[in-house]
């Protein structure tokens, strides 16, 4: 496999709760328990934060709630299948090859479909995961806000637990401009950035 796909693996068992030691993990995808370490540092790059537990029993565990990129089709997979066809003689063969390509072409015009319906999401992932290393790290956050009643307004934000709420994620956080806690919409940040002082 490539490394992204073993990355998005890894993810994948790691997302089910379960702790995993380094050696189930380099068993698994066979690869050196060395991989499995710098895949680890190139997920915690991306802002997604694996947890180590030490000693014997240690391992990996992931204690964050994260939307893995579901593995889909191209446009190529099934056109390869296409040539494919023409050079197989056999009619059953090419009846089965036939609707294992209409399968891949419909899981392919579908998941087109999802990608534009979830264009909103993909844009507001680089804000949670900004919120998830905060809280994390337990770092301040500088966020310009746009509300309904006073426009937008910049805020110094200690966040402390990201939540789902009619398809939309939020944001909890203890706001310094109000001197309260706050539930902040991630569709209304303007701009968000990670500041260095700690809460």
């Amino acid at each position: 496999m490539s490394k992204i796909s073993n990355v998005l693996t890894m993810l994948e068992y790691l997302a089910s709760g379960k702790k995993y030691s380094i050696k189930e993990l380099s068993e698994k995808l066979e690869v050196s328990p060395r991989m499995i370490r710098t895949y680890k540092n190139e997920i915690e790059k991306s802002g997604i934060y694996i947890d180590t537990i030490m000693g014997p029993y240690g391992g990996y565990v992931l204690n964050q709630s994260i939307r893995l990129p579901k593995r889909k089709f191209i446009k190529e997979d099934y056109q390869l299948i296409d040539k494919c066809l023409n050079l197989i003689s056999n009619q059953e063969d090419k009846e089965k090859l036939s609707l294992l390509k209409d399968k891949i072409r419909g899981i392919y015009i579908g998941s087109q479909n999802e990608k534009r319906k979830l264009k909103l999401d993909d844009e507001n992932q680089n804000k949670y995961n900004i919120f998830a290393r905060a809280i994390k790290e337990r770092r301040k956050v500088k966020i310009l806000y746009y509300s309904y009643g006073q426009g937008e307004l910049e805020r110094v934000v200690n966040p402390r637990e990201m939540f789902l709420f009619n398809n939309d994620w939020y944001c909890a956080a203890f706001c310094e401009l109000r001197n309260d806690m706050r539930h902040f919409d991630l569709n209304r940040i303007r701009k968000i950035e990670l500041l260095n002082e700690k809460f």
